[in-house]
């Protein structure tokens, strides 16, 4: 059988197609042939140890190198890099996070944990007036609508005696008369200030704040009452005509102001213009509703 394969694969072809086949000359640099003329030379990969591996493609029945290979020649070993050749996929993984799966800090976002334990009504109250920011800073996370309702609705009973006119009718009226007015005026002083905490809490978020409605509408009514109860408590005795009323009416108005734009700016992470710019609606309304009805 191997002779009949040699005699039909070299003497069936014609005599002029038979060319003589001459050993190659040495090829230097290993022992290994060099390639006949006209071909490229063997490529050399590189492998893991920075060593050249070469191999050699097995020459055709015409002298043309067969570029699928031997079907019967042993698979080489494994190349590491072989998964970067054409022709070849590679698996990916993603590794897991070294640092864990914790989030990052994005500015302008709340605190993880509150900056401090819910204060006493009067270290609340107390903080407003001798040390607002770090007050406003710790119960940002805090409702306080004990305080807020109590206080607001107090300052509401004596608001009706800072107003000249509204004092000298109270007064002169009988106390069935008297009481009812009083309390009605508590009670719109209370509802008064809600919806304008509501509405420094909506214009604070539409400016970009993320802080919570409720400790934003109770301390704004906090300060609301307690920046003129020292107007209020002149003007019941000296009535809203007089200069010293009034001095003490714009002083604590300009006072209500910075409170208002440092418990906005600490309770929704804004900067101060935008934290005064929510408060606006808040202040310009005690000034055309409580200021100037006195001065």
């Amino acid at each position: 059988m191997a002779g009949f394969r040699i005699g039909r694969g070299r003497a069936n072809r014609p005599p002029q197609q038979q060319q003589p086949q001459q050993a190659p000359p040495p090829y230097q640099g290993g022992g290994h042939a060099a390639p006949p003329h006209g071909q490229q030379p063997p490529q050399w990969p590189q492998t893991a140890g920075g060593r050249q591996q070469y191999q050699q493609h097995p020459q055709g029945p015409y002298g043309e190198p067969e570029y699928f290979g031997d079907p019967y020649q042993q698979p080489a070993g494994h190349d590491p890099y072989a998964a970067n050749n054409p022709g070849h996929t590679q698996a990916f993984s993603v590794h897991d996070d070294p640092y864990g799966a914790g989030s990052t800090y994005q500015a302008g976002g709340p605190p993880a944990a509150p900056a401090g334990p819910r204060l006493h009504w009067k270290q609340l109250l107390s903080g407003i007036v001798l040390r607002p920011g770090a007050t406003f800073w710790q119960m940002r996370d805090y409702p306080v609508w004990g305080p807020a309702l109590i206080v607001t609705f107090l300052y509401g009973l004596l608001a009706l005696f800072g107003l000249d006119e509204a004092r000298e009718e109270t007064i002169n009226a009988t106390l069935s008369t008297a009481i009812p007015s009083v309390l009605t005026t508590a009670v719109a002083f209370v509802i008064g200030a809600l919806i304008l905490g509501a509405v420094t809490h909506t214009l604070a978020r539409q400016l970009g704040g993320d802080g919570a409605w409720q400790p934003t509408v109770g301390l704004s009514m906090l300060i609301m009452s307690i920046t003129d109860a020292p107007r209020l408590l002149f003007a019941m005795f000296l009535g809203g005509e007089n200069s010293l009323v009034q001095v003490i009416g714009w002083a604590t108005w300009l006072a209500a102001g910075a409170l208002f734009t440092s418990m906005v700016s600490k309770s929704h992470d804004l900067p101060w213009p935008k934290a005064l710019g929510a408060s606006a609606i808040q202040l310009i309304a005690l000034l055309s509703l409580i200021k100037l009805g006195t001065i």
